[in-house]
């Protein structure tokens, strides 16, 4: 393994990635994520604009990974978040594992949320601030909405079953 390190770091350079973490998720560890990045973007010269919806995008995947992971070391939720850039725009990547039973659920909200445009999306995210949460919700429900806004282009996302039990849930939003 230790022979194949830089190996890695070359493959993660070559699809644009220049952070990346995986492993447990904190609330502290967000706030340290947040500051590296604005650092790094600072010095290519980023909007702040675009500084801040990397930055927001990155907060509520790890949300995300902290209220939902189903796979826990300890009481810590474990996923993986990478940013980089292709192209012209930012990329954020996240991953968790979740529950089988839960995918139809959230590709349902994903998908919808694929089809809407801005006018749309803004719409939809005030109606859903109206309403309030799911019930099933650990949150206010609205982090999918609003990285959709955020996004250049839609969200995509992906299932890549592990077992009978539970699937890598992988999701990519470009800004």
């Amino acid at each position: 393994m230790l022979k194949d390190l830089y190996e890695f770091k070359k493959d993660l350079g070559n699809r644009g990635i220049f952070f990346c973490l995986s492993g447990p998720i904190s609330q502290n560890l967000v706030a340290e994520i947040g500051s590296t990045l604005e650092q790094k973007m600072s010095l290519e010269e980023t909007s702040k604009s675009t500084v801040l919806r990397v930055f927001s995008t990155v907060v509520e995947n790890a949300q995300n990974i902290m209220r939902y992971s189903d796979e826990k070391e300890e009481k810590l939720s474990l996923g993986i978040i990478a940013v980089g850039y292709e192209g012209s725009h930012y990329f954020v990547l996240c991953g968790n594992m979740v529950e089988n039973d839960k995918i139809e659920g959230l590709r349902k909200k994903l998908t919808k949320l694929q089809t809407m445009n801005k006018n749309e999306l803004k719409e939809y995210y005030r109606k859903q601030r109206r309403e309030g949460p799911p019930k099933e919700s650990r949150g206010a429900g609205l982090g999918f909405i609003d990285m959709a806004k955020k996004a250049s282009k839609p969200i995509e996302f992906d299932f890549k079953k592990i077992d009978e039990e539970v699937s890598f849930f992988s999701m990519r939003t470009v800004i």
